[in-house]
């Protein structure tokens, strides 16, 4: 995939959603009402989510906003690791640390920052925030939400397309609201590819931090499903997909990524040739995005949607296999157009649930 275009295509598609929104949230010249008087913006901070960076996932992906922002403009950046067991104070004093040195904007990057947020942009009116994957009211708050259902749907395509045991596997760090989005979608994807398949679901843990941060949960969820019949896993599991990955591969199946394209991540590169896609959440395309914003001095607030309309999502073809398998790619890029023109609508929620 294109990264870099991406990023580009992302920020020029948000920009009419900034002429909508509120012009709050803070500018390069701006100083902070709750901080130390501060003048100088120091420019873009992220705090990672859980498993950090290094997960060739969702945190990676947000790593690459910042690193694009930061040689754009020029100007200084920060990223912050989460400590183990933290709680939500923990996580406001790092967020308000950011914002008192001066960084603007400052984003948080996963669900578990809400609480937080809302507590500390409060106190730092004229900062601009962002929250990834949460919906935090605020006249200085973006909340920075994706359409997973419909990347995961592209994912359900292509797994129908390619297996042969018409069995399949679903891989969830936790059994929550937003995974389940991501479950949705691709049972929908898979059903409306290739009647009869059996799709195999399983989430590793209800504690965050052991479902998205624990490969060695992932490599035995994805090991039980391949002795069950699966021949295609798709994984969303932050850094547990990896073990995911490596079950998958080991065994010559085929495994489907997700947020990063997985094909291209360097620790991966040995399980590289049965990474069939990866289902793209372009989170460091909406960091970037917000980044921009503050730098035009247009500050994005409010919900900002990334979806297939904005390439805010999608699913990558790197790996030379994806145009090889018979009919794959025509499928997956005939759904991606029915989604984008609203013939085919994509569940939020599974089915049984």
């Amino acid at each position: 995939m294109r990264r870099i275009p991406r990023f580009t295509q992302i920020a020029v598609g948000v920009t009419g959603l900034a002429l909508a929104a509120t012009a709050c949230g803070g500018t390069s010249s701006d100083s902070n009402s709750g901080g130390d008087g501060k003048k100088e913006n120091l420019g873009l901070a992220i705090a990672y989510d859980v498993g950090g960076k290094g997960d060739q996932s969702f945190n990676d992906s947000a790593y690459e906003g910042l690193e694009k922002a930061k040689a754009e403009f020029g100007y200084k950046t920060a990223d912050q690791e989460p400590k183990d067991g933290e709680s939500d104070d923990d996580k406001a004093q790092r967020l308000s640390n950011l914002a008192k040195a001066g960084y603007n904007p400052v984003i948080g990057i996963g669900y578990a920052y809400g609480p937080a947020l809302e507590k500390v942009a409060k106190k730092y009116p004229k900062t601009t925030f962002g929250i990834v994957d949460s919906v935090v009211e605020g006249d200085n708050v973006a909340s920075l939400v994706f359409a997973e259902n419909e990347s995961s749907y592209l994912a359900g395509v292509a797994a129908a397309k390619a297996t042969k045991t018409d069995h399949v596997g679903f891989v969830g760090g936790v059994d929550n609201e937003l995974i389940n989005k991501f479950e949705a979608g691709f049972e929908q994807g898979v059903n409306d590819t290739k009647k009869g398949v059996d799709i195999e679901v399983q989430y590793l843990d209800e504690d965050p931090a052991k479902g998205f941060a624990s490969p060695d949960l992932g490599e035995a969820a994805a090991k039980k499903q391949l002795e069950d019949g699966a021949d295609v896993i798709y994984h969303a599991a932050g850094l547990s997909g990896q073990g995911v990955i490596k079950a998958a591969a080991t065994q010559k199946k085929w495994v489907i990524g997700v947020d990063s394209d997985q094909y291209n991540q360097k620790t991966l590169a040995a399980y590289k040739d049965y990474i069939l896609t990866s289902a793209l959440k372009e989170v460091g395309g909406s960091v970037y995005a917000l980044a921009k914003s503050v730098e035009d001095k247009k500050p994005l607030t409010g919900v900002q949607t990334f979806d297939l309309k904005v390439d805010g999502v999608g699913a990558s073809e790197s790996n030379p296999k994806f145009k090889t398998i018979a009919g794959l790619a025509d499928a997956v890029a005939k759904a991606k157009q029915g989604i984008i023109d609203g013939s085919i609508k994509v569940d939020t929620k599974p089915k049984k649930k």
